[in-house]
């Protein structure tokens, strides 16, 4: 059995710890880190020996995937202040470009057809190589709808085929079935409010044969 890469969860929120206690339940190990270093120790003191607490600088060297599981203006922070670390890594981006409103609900903070996925592949450091994943769920089902049978989809997109396995076999050991939209252009579709996401027009979480029969993930973004 060939080893597998390694994962560093960055942001130890809602997203980023269901994240990482979802690998930890799925037999991988992995390495987590915040910018408050007692909540890296306290998390990985809970999730057990498979998760190893740690800085972020050294997070981001000592892992081949890294999850910015944080809000999308921190990202582009990370990428400013760790763009030479980053090079070679292959960078995962749950972001979703959201804020509250002042109705008790959310709202988008950037345009209506920018997705966070697209602006942050612009802005992505030289070398790193980026997916959008692991945000598609809010993380009550990220969390409660892991390792069910039948597996429940979590969707991707990337431009660089060469990273297709390896994001793929996260989100299976996440407890998910991966099931790739695209390119970086199709981020929209899978982040809040869009056709993929479950605040959006999917409107919860979906099984492979439920993708298949209604062809979900091959539903063009509509032209607005």
């Amino acid at each position: 059995m060939t080893q597998k890469t390694k994962v560093a969860v960055i942001g130890l929120g809602n997203i980023g710890t269901a994240v990482a206690a979802n690998l930890v339940k799925g037999n991988r190990s992995v390495i987590v880190a915040d910018r408050k270093m007692e909540k890296a120790n306290k998390l990985a003191r809970e999730l057990g020996n498979l998760a190893q607490p740690s800085e972020i600088p050294d997070a981001i060297k000592k892992a081949d995937i890294i999850v910015f599981a944080v809000w999308f203006d921190a990202i582009k922070e990370l990428f400013n202040t760790y763009a030479a670390e980053l090079r070679g890594k292959i960078i995962v981006d749950p972001s979703n470009p959201i804020a509250p409103d002042e109705k008790g609900g959310f709202k988008k903070i950037i345009g209506e057809n920018q997705s966070a996925g697209e602006m942050l592949s612009s802005l992505l450091p030289k070398g790193a190589r980026l997916a959008k994943a692991l945000g598609t769920l809010g993380v009550a089902s990220l969390a409660g709808a892991a390792f069910q049978e039948p597996a429940h989809v979590l969707f991707y997109a990337t431009d660089d085929a060469g990273i297709n396995s390896a994001i793929e076999e996260l989100i299976r050991d996440a407890g998910f079935e991966p099931v790739r939209v695209g390119g970086i252009d199709q981020s929209i579709r899978i982040e809040v409010f869009g056709g993929l996401h479950e605040f959006g027009a999917l409107g919860k979480t979906v099984t492979v044969s439920e993708v298949k029969e209604k062809n979900i993930a091959s539903v063009p973004v509509p032209v607005r």
